[in-house]
């Protein structure tokens, strides 16, 4: 079992826009370690949005995107005398911020056949938009929570 690191604390803002919140993302995206990669990949997805959304600073896409995909009530499997219910419940602000960058990647991953920089570029220029995959994902567990309200008398 490997060790968990509470990768927040040491978190160091990215070098080119100074955000924390691109950092964390950009561990999010890296796969084997390969933080260089994982850079240029974010760097040229948000150099794209730039010649797409012109009137807007790329990394406020980004940052709205994120907060766009962000959900925040989801549901949560509670065992009742047997039965398991889907009780709705409101989501921390820290779950908020990873299943959002958890959404845009596996929007992203699931798009295959063209590079990775232009399907995020795609993926957050959607989000900013509020339309896309990670969108759809994040109105899907609300409307679970929605229809699941009856049960909120289960929440712990």
């Amino acid at each position: 079992m490997g060790r968990i690191t509470a990768s927040r604390t040491q978190l160091k803002p990215d070098p080119k826009f100074d955000s924390l919140l691109a950092s964390k993302f950009i561990n999010c995206l890296m796969w084997d370690g390969k933080k260089t990669i994982a850079q240029n990949v974010f760097y040229d997805a948000l150099d794209e949005i730039k010649k797409r959304v012109p009137d807007a600073e790329p990394i406020e896409v980004f940052e709205q995107a994120v907060e766009n995909v962000k959900p925040h009530i989801e549901v949560r499997s509670k065992r009742v005398g047997g039965a398991s219910y889907q009780v709705p419940m409101q989501v921390s602000r820290q779950r908020q911020q990873s299943l959002a960058i958890r959404w845009l990647l596996i929007a992203i991953r699931a798009k295959k056949g063209r590079p990775t920089h232009l399907t995020l570029a795609d993926e957050l220029t959607a989000a900013y938009n509020r339309e896309g995959a990670a969108m759809t994902k994040r109105e899907n567990t609300h409307r679970m929570a929605e229809a699941n309200k009856a049960f909120a008398h289960f929440a712990w």
